[in-house]
């Protein structure tokens, strides 16, 4: 009448039973048997330093299946982590077949990802879908709680794969949306550059990349655009055009033009300074102010023959010439050093002054000319 008071269990039963005694390494369970069931540390969690008497007390309830109804000592073997990993893994399917956004404690850093736990089930997230751009650092997500979506779901094959970065575009997306409804061509605004290339810079204006191309940071010339920008530098731009998701930066703001007083600084017969900054074979370009540039032809450079302009210049050179002529609708300006020097010749040589010098020496004929005679 004993033995049969006692319930009949199997291998793979789901037993509910009372916890009669907690130890560090192991929970002792009375679930009505002849024998008491056991869980130990390793059944019930991944944590080889869990202390379990911080997690289980005498009294509980507690659910389990049975690993082994016979463990060669007369007591039943207990798994408490198989039976939530099977829960975990139904609530996996679940999540899968309806395409649901889950929320998982990461629980181990791997080298090619992230192992993130729900309800007792592992889901792998590769290092690739952990976001929408490269990591290095994997471990600072090591327990954070994270979501995503299960893509694929084959536990049979230990294969249960989690995705967050389709989670962080779609966001972003929306958040792209809400800001492109608001901005409009003209606008300025605050930034941060995110990248830089060298051709550009890519600023986030606060949810949505614009591309700050090098021919737009200055009025001035840009040769390299990592000397002027580095990742995380605050920018104020202002969006020259918008085209479909694509959003065009400058920097150079009209009022900012250096041909605004083109007219006036660089008149004809302007003396001006500069420095050379490029050279071809018919002249060289002379940078008088950032973003405006004088050709100074190889036939204004010199009085005598010469056959190209790096035969007596060099880029970085200060030279100073005159200005010949000013086509401001084009912002082209023409330059002449003969013409500085000829202007120099033209005072040194003019008639006037060497008549003025003429009427303010005695002639050669007056009295005042002679020399004075000695008295005897």
């Amino acid at each position: 009448m004993l033995e049969q008071s006692f319930k009949t269990i199997r291998n793979g039963d789901v037993v509910t039973g009372t916890i009669i005694s907690v130890k560090p390494e192991e929970i002792v369970l009375n679930i009505g048997y002849k024998s008491d069931g056991i869980i130990s540390r390793n059944e019930y969690s991944a944590d080889s330093n869990l202390d379990l008497t911080t997690v289980a007390k005498e009294g509980d309830e507690m659910e389990a299946k049975v690993v082994k109804v016979n463990d060669g000592e007369g007591q039943v073997i207990l798994s408490y982590r198989r039976l939530a990993q099977e829960k975990g893994n139904q609530r996996l399917k679940e999540a899968f077949e309806k395409d649901e956004i889950l929320t998982g404690k990461v629980v181990q850093v791997l080298k090619g990802g992230l192992s993130a736990e729900v309800d007792g089930a592992r889901v792998f997230i590769p290092a690739s879908l952990i976001s929408d751009g490269y990591i290095k650092d994997l471990s600072q997500f090591k327990g954070q709680e994270l979501e995503f979506k299960i893509i694929e779901f084959e536990p049979r094959k230990r294969r249960i794969i989690g995705d967050r970065k389709q989670l962080i575009v779609e966001d972003k997306k929306v958040k792209q949306d809400e800001l492109l409804s608001t901005l409009k061509q003209g606008d300025v605004i605050d930034g941060t550059v995110k990248n830089v290339t060298n051709f550009g810079a890519f600023v986030d204006l606060g949810g949505i990349d614009g591309l700050l191309h090098i021919s737009e940071m200055s009025w001035g010339r840009v040769e390299n655009p990592a000397k002027l920008y580095k990742e995380g530098d605050p920018v104020k731009v202002f969006i020259k055009d918008i085209k479909d998701s694509k959003i065009a930066l400058s920097r150079k703001f009209p009022d900012e033009n250096p041909w605004n007083d083109a007219a006036e600084r660089f008149a004809v017969g302007n003396v001006v300074k500069g420095r050379v900054a490029r050279m071809a074979d018919f002249g060289a370009f002379i940078e008088l102010a950032p973003g405006i540039d004088g050709l100074l032809h190889v036939s204004q450079i010199s009085k005598d023959h010469i056959d190209k302009p790096s035969d007596v210049l060099t880029v970085g050179q200060e030279v100073e010439a005159r200005v010949v002529e000013l086509r401001e609708n084009e912002h082209k300006i023409s330059l002449s050093l003969k013409a500085l020097n000829k202007s120099d010749e033209d005072e040194a040589e003019n008639p006037e002054t060497e008549e003025a010098e003429a009427a303010a020496a005695p002639a050669e004929d007056s009295p005042a000319a002679e020399e004075p005679k000695e008295e005897v």
